[in-house]
């Protein structure tokens, strides 16, 4: 089941690519996205993240943090945040219990692979509720970033 908007979001600790421990109560007091996706150095992926990276400045004069969140080791994430220059913290979810508690995890993905994220979009507010969730059946789709920088905004 996904998170609705209005829920408290589930906290977390995870490592990010820089091996620095990361929760959710670290971005108390400021707007935070939250991008899942299913696996790096995949087309779908690198645009949706891409996406971001391009729109950074946006969410960086309006205070919103963005942090992207897969089932990949903090290894491949630190290669792949390298080859993108992605300027926000990826989170390895690899033992999946944080895709699970945001209702972002294909039971079962493309060739047989088990547990791992949906392409999802949250935004949390300063108060650490859900303002904006979507997640996405489709691998393939994209998420409404329109959506999510009207929410921001």
């Amino acid at each position: 089941m996904s998170l609705t908007t209005g829920s408290k979001a589930p906290g977390f600790k995870l490592y990010s690519s820089e091996l620095k421990e990361v929760s959710l109560n670290d971005y108390a007091g400021k707007k935070l996205i939250i991008h899942f996706f299913p696996m790096a150095f995949t087309g779908v992926c690198t645009t949706q993240l891409c996406t971001m990276r391009d729109t950074f400045g946006y969410y960086d004069e309006l205070g919103a943090q963005i942090i992207g969140i897969s089932v990949d080791s903090p290894f491949t994430l630190a290669k792949f945040k390298e080859e993108n220059a992605y300027q926000f913290p990826l989170l390895s979810d690899f033992n999946k219990e944080v895709s699970a508690a945001y209702g972002a995890i294909y039971d079962e993905f493309v060739f047989g692979l088990k547990g791992v994220s949906k392409r999802a979009a949250f935004v949390i507010d300063e108060d650490l509720n859900v303002i904006y969730a979507e997640v996405l059946e489709n691998a393939g789709d994209l998420p409404d970033f329109e959506k999510i920088k009207e929410i921001v905004r």
